[in-house]
């Protein structure tokens, strides 16, 4: 198997900002192709070795999802419930309307709606309820607490009625923690990283590991190059808040072994289950009906619906995909990206750490590659 156009292709991406990236590509749990590019840090001219530590950003989501999609094998919730039947203080939520006006909502919010991104929320943690939070608890400050000052703040629309990517789920991390009696990353340690094998893989990076952390960017489009910026990340609002969308810190190794195992119908290369295949399969159905595929409309995800936390390919003809009809993933701020096709057992897992990522121009292109390397197999 050539994988030459696609080193070709990782090769370049330092040529149009990326300082570095790393790639890994699994079949039926063995590794296909793994290639480096790049440096860890520029400015110290130290470059790629493989076992970078990058912060996910939103490819935390589909881990969240698989965490969430396990209490409800084992019967702890069901997607059709209300949410405020675990968290009370989303009984009586407000909506705000176009005009200004707020009301109490008229649907409930399921629980269904924080996976599908329709639960009527944005993505902003800079509000009064979340600063009174902060400034009430300080460092005490933990996931309960925002998510009970996110519930105060008005929803943009009813649940259900729109699309709009926003903080479900940090909301849905958060109904882990209630469901399950146990702290999100605690949950998500014990149920999918220890038995998965991703040992380096954690929510709340201690000091003393910083320096395993690849050097973070930001694409500058006046200038054109990546600047060099702090390795924080502005959607951790406080030290102990476990962020369901945003939080996760993993390495290409540790994050390729979830991706291999819901790829192989939830099974890991070491045998555990984490999912059923059954429940791989929902988390990839199209969850959008025709109105609100309207909202799901960004250029790079045409073809694709949204799933349980993954977008999910509906439409190969309109994205232009070689890939196939229920391939799914997802992407994250910084650039990682996550590609998952269980009918053909294939995984793919990208990471950078570039905010202002080049997403569009990368993710796609990646895709393809690989399926038509494959095709020549």
């Amino acid at each position: 198997m050539d994988f030459t156009p696609l080193t070709r292709f990782i090769d370049s991406l330092e040529g149009i900002g990326i300082p570095g990236c790393d790639i890994i590509v699994k079949r039926e749990h063995e590794t296909l192709y793994r290639h480096m590019s790049g440096w860890r840090d520029r400015e110290a001219a130290l470059p790629m070795r493989g076992d970078e530590l990058y912060m996910m950003y939103s490819v935390t989501k589909p881990v969240t999802c698989a965490a969430a999609l396990q209490l409800v094998e084992r019967g702890q919730m069901l997607l059709s419930e209300p949410v405020a039947q675990y968290l009370p203080e989303f009984e009586r939520v407000q909506v705000r309307e176009p005009n200004g006006a707020v009301h109490e909502a008229r649907q409930t919010m399921l629980i269904r709606h924080l996976f599908s991104m329709t639960a009527g929320f944005d993505y902003e943690l800079d509000t009064p309820s979340v600063r009174k939070a902060l400034s009430e608890k300080g460092d005490a400050c933990a996931t309960r607490d925002i998510v009970r000052a996110i519930a105060s703040q008005p929803l943009a629309f009813e649940p259900g009625t729109h699309w709009q990517y926003s903080l479900c789920h940090d909301v849905l991390a958060c109904l882990v923690e209630v469901v399950s009696g146990q702290r999100f990353c605690d949950y998500v340690r014990d149920n999918i990283f220890l038995p998965l094998g991703m040992e380096r893989s954690t929510f709340h990076l201690p000091a003393s590991r910083s320096g395993e952390m690849a050097a973070q960017y930001n694409f500058n489009d006046q200038t054109n190059e990546a600047d060099r910026v702090p390795s924080t990340n502005h959607l951790l609002p406080c030290p102990l808040y476990d962020s369901g969308g945003a939080g996760l810190i993993s390495s290409v190794e540790d994050y390729s072994l979830f991706a291999d195992a819901l790829a192989c119908g939830g099974v890991s290369d070491r045998g555990t289950r984490v999912l059923t295949a059954a429940t791989v399969d929902l988390m990839r159905e199209n969850q959008l009906d025709a109105a609100l595929m309207k909202d799901f409309d960004w250029p790079h995800m045409a073809g694709y619906g949204y799933g349980l936390g993954v977008r999910t390919m509906v439409s190969r003809g309109q994205g232009g995909a070689l890939s196939p009809t229920g391939e799914f993933g997802w992407g994250g701020a910084a650039g990682a990206y996550l590609l998952i096709d269980p009918e053909n057992r294939l995984s793919v897992f990208y990471a950078q750490h570039m905010l202002n990522n080049k997403e569009p121009y990368v993710h796609p292109r990646i895709r393809n590659i690989v399926y038509s390397i494959l095709g020549r197999d």
